[in-house]
């Protein structure tokens, strides 16, 4: 399995419209077993993004379906950057 924990940055305000953005953009996404979008309520422009994968290749083919580029281009705008990004290997868990 291939595990990824991102921390994304919002500009002030879009937060939860981006948080949106994301949740409308990944529904079918063959090979992933998980994708949890949460706030962050010490910060409150911060989202981190949770996602578990069977394969890396998996995830890296993800990035190139319409509704995850749609996404990707309708939120770069609300995007003020990425502070934390954590490649994980998952062993197992309720939800996976």
């Amino acid at each position: 399995m291939y595990g990824l924990i991102s921390k994304i940055d919002a500009l002030p305000g879009q937060r939860d419209a981006l948080g949106a953005i994301l949740m409308e953009g990944t529904q079918a996404m063959p090979g992933c077993l998980s994708y949890v979008i949460a706030t962050d309520p010490a910060d409150a422009n911060a989202l981190w993004v949770t996602e578990v994968w069977d394969t890396q290749a998996s995830h890296k083919a993800s990035l190139s379906l319409p509704a995850v580029q749609a996404a990707i281009a309708k939120g770069r705008a609300m995007i003020a950057g990425f502070s934390s990004r954590v490649e994980t290997v998952p062993i197992g868990g309720h939800g996976v």
